[in-house]
């Protein structure tokens, strides 16, 4: 089985409705068990400093709680992309530089990301689940860069992402939102 750990899930136009319309996913792990990722293109309306006062200061702009995904969304989940050095107390790899951050543990460093992002909820599938979706052809599979979990305009990410495909998916970027007003 060949892992998508540190890929995008970008929804195609399958997606219609429900939460991952139009959504672009950091898959954080995959195997055998199942897959689990996060939403990086739904900012929410609340501040991260409304529910995780000490950690506001260290997640890039929009300084906003994500959606993550449908599940488990009254608890958080942060995802950092370590900046050059070594990695802060409390950072678990996931792939390359980008790995989960123990809120509870100690505030980082200035310095150590060059990325914070706090997720209400996650994306997760199990065994076989992401297998038959991908088959349905309901998900792209894409290459991560570490700026997609930090771009400034998250809401524009999954034209963004198709855009820079080389090859056919980059016309999905095109489809427009209710195809039957063409």
């Amino acid at each position: 089985m060949n892992t998508l750990r540190g890929r995008l899930l970008v929804a195609t136009p399958v997606i219609d409705a429900g939460p991952f319309l139009r959504s672009v996913v950091f898959v954080l792990d995959h195997d055998a068990d199942g897959a689990l990722g996060v939403i990086v293109n739904r900012p929410l309306d609340s501040d991260v400093d409304d529910v995780l006062p000490a950690w506001g200061a260290y997640v890039n702009a929009p300084v906003c709680l994500f959606d993550g995904g449908p599940v488990a969304m009254d608890s958080a989940l942060a995802v950092g992309v370590l900046a050059d050095g070594l990695p802060p107390l409390g950072w678990r790899q996931m792939a390359g530089r980008v790995g989960l951050v123990d809120l509870e543990g100690p505030l980082p460093g200035d310095g150590q990301f060059a990325g914070l992002r706090v997720f209400a909820g996650y994306a997760g599938w199990g065994a076989g689940q992401l297998e038959e979706e991908l088959l349905d052809g309901s998900w792209g599979v894409v290459d991560a860069l570490d700026s997609d979990l930090s771009s400034p305009t998250p809401e524009n990410l999954w034209r963004e992402v198709l855009r820079r495909q080389l090859d056919d998916v980059r016309f999905w970027a095109t489809f427009p939102p209710d195809p039957g007003i063409n």
